[in-house]
C-alpha cells in the first residue's frame, strides 16, 4: 500500500506513462534506422501486422493518423522496401488492399529478438492481476489518446 495521496499517484503515474512514451519513441526511432526504415513506416508495419487481414490505404491512413496523400506514399515506400504488397479486392475491384509480405520477416524478427526478450522479462514479475490492472490502464489510454488527437484535428 501507497503512502502516497491519489493526486501523487495519478502525478507519478502521468509522468511516467509521459516518459514511458518518450523512451518508446526513441526506441521505435532506433529500430526503425535498424532495419533502414523511416519510423513512420515501421509503425505501420507494426499496426498491419495486428490487423485480422489486408486493409485499403485510406484506412491505413486512419491507422496512422496521416493524410490519404501521405498513406499512399507510405504505402508505396513500404512496397519498394518490400514489405507490402497492393492488390486488388476480390469485393470490390475499384479498390487496393494493402498486406504485409513475408520477405523481410525473418529480418524483421530477428531484429525483435533482443527487445521482444527485454520487454518480456520486465512484464515477469508482475502477476497476473497486475497484468490485467496493467492491460487495462493500456487500453484505456490508447482510447483517450484516440479521442483526443480526433479532438485536436477537428477543432
Amino acid at each position: 500500500m501507497s503512502n502516497r495521496t491519489r493526486g501523487e499517484l495519478v502525478a507519478a503515474v502521468t509522468a511516467t506513462a509521459r516518459r514511458h512514451h518518450a523512451a518508446y519513441t526513441l526506441f521505435n526511432q532506433a529500430m526503425a534506422e535498424h532495419l533502414g526504415l523511416h519510423p513512420t513506416d515501421l509503425q505501420c508495419v507494426s499496426l498491419l501486422a495486428l490487423e485480422p487481414g489486408p486493409r485499403t490505404t485510406g484506412e491505413i491512413a486512419e491507422l496512422t493518423g496521416l493524410t490519404s496523400g501521405s498513406a499512399t506514399r507510405l504505402v508505396d515506400r513500404l512496397q519498394k522496401a518490400g514489405l507490402a504488397e497492393r492488390h486488388a479486392d476480390a469485393h470490390d475491384r475499384r479498390k487496393m488492399l494493402v498486406s504485409l509480405t513475408s520477405g523481410r520477416t525473418p529480418e524483421i524478427e530477428a531484429a525483435w529478438t533482443t527487445p521482444g526478450k527485454a520487454f518480456d522479462e520486465a512484464l515477469g514479475d508482475f502477476t497476473d492481476d497486475e497484468l490485467t490492472v496493467i492491460e487495462r490502464y493500456l487500453l484505456r489510454t490508447t482510447d483517450v489518446g484516440a479521442e483526443q488527437t480526433a479532438r485536436l484535428r477537428t477543432g
